[in-house]
């Protein structure tokens, strides 16, 4: 089936025809589903999310993420305080997610990715933005569920605790390492020895959180206005799951360290969100940084990366996930 044909038949399911579009064309930055501007006669722009064909090769947990994406937004949408996407439409096409039927219709909001903003946040106004990005992710770590995992069951039920949740979670990841014949900087059976030696400190996590896990730059849109600039929304939350809100703080300090991020940490505190950066709390968001670089370095196989990206990730990810794994192994001895 066409691109153009699933594009008409995602944006029938929101109501919209193919008489009402004045212009559409594909967004770069996606890695995975294909995205396209829509912008309507009467002046509206859409986003369309598309994923890839059924024999695209996945990583596991990605099985259905189009649903947990809408349902992130579903749920965020609620808050007054934090800006996503309208839900117009959504079909995660089944338990795979990548039928021919699967679509995401959504608004589009305002503003640019972070990184692309000219010029960039500097001095105040980026301690500013910073601050109210630390507010809207608190006031996102208020929507709570009962149980843990991925919300579209594509690691199985989800669980009671995020103990078993976090070691399904990792499991699933090491097994698509060994289907993609990934090279890992131990056995997988190992590295999973080394995540469980730390899994009691998941225990104190009992309060399924709805967790981004993905708010990079990348994804936090900065838009102007009268008042200057200000976040505008938060975006791709393909990658959102219910467990501990301190694994979001992993992609927020994605290049740089997020204790040093006085601006953001006040705002996050001011609007009632908790973090003390004590032992426990440093070692628990290793354990979902090793975990992201997994991901990282694994998904790089199936979607085929070239030498460049490859050669980024072995410094990235790859390296740091070594030194991780070498620190918790010489711990244990």
């Amino acid at each position: 089936m066409t691109g153009t044909v699933r594009l008409r038949e995602a944006l029938a399911a929101a109501g919209i025809g193919w008489g009402e579009v004045a212009d559409h064309h594909a967004l770069a930055g996606g890695t995975f589903n294909a995205v396209t501007r829509v912008t309507l006669t009467a002046g509206t722009r859409l986003v369309v999310k598309i994923p890839p064909d059924p024999q695209t090769p996945l990583l596991s947990y990605e099985q259905g993420i189009l649903g947990t994406e809408a349902l992130f937004y579903q749920l965020a949408g609620g808050l007054s305080e934090v800006t996503v996407p309208e839900v117009l439409a959504v079909d995660a096409a089944g338990p795979g997610g990548t039928g021919t039927g699967g679509y995401l219709v959504m608004t589009e909001c305002p503003g640019g990715p972070w990184p692309n903003l000219d010029p960039l946040p500097a001095g105040a106004e980026r301690d500013e933005l910073r601050a109210e990005l630390g507010r809207q992710v608190a006031r996102l770590h208020t929507i709570t569920g009962t149980e843990f995992g991925y919300p579209s069951g594509a690691l199985g039920p989800l669980r009671d605790t995020w103990r078993a949740a976090f070691g399904g979670i990792v499991d699933a990841v090491l097994a698509d390492a060994g289907r993609f014949a990934v090279t890992l900087p131990r056995p997988a059976a190992e590295i999973r020895e080394l995540f469980e030696v730390h899994a009691g400190l998941l225990d104190e996590v009992t309060t399924p959180v709805l967790t981004h896990f993905d708010l990079w730059d990348g994804n936090i849109l900065v838009a102007s206005g009268s008042g200057g600039r200000r976040v505008s929304a938060l975006i791709d939350a393909e990658r959102a799951f219910w467990g501990d809100p301190l694994a979001d703080f992993v992609s927020l300090g994605l290049f740089h360290d997020i204790e040093q991020d006085a601006a953001f940490l006040r705002g996050y505190r001011d609007a009632g969100g908790k973090i003390a950066f004590d032992a426990a709390e440093r070692e628990r968001i290793a354990l979902y940084r090793a975990y992201l670089h997994l991901i990282m370095w694994i998904e790089a196989v199936p979607r085929q990366n070239d030498d460049k990206r490859l050669a980024w990730l072995r410094g990235f990810a790859f390296e740091p996930l070594a030194k991780t794994l070498d620190r918790w192994a010489a711990s244990r001895a």
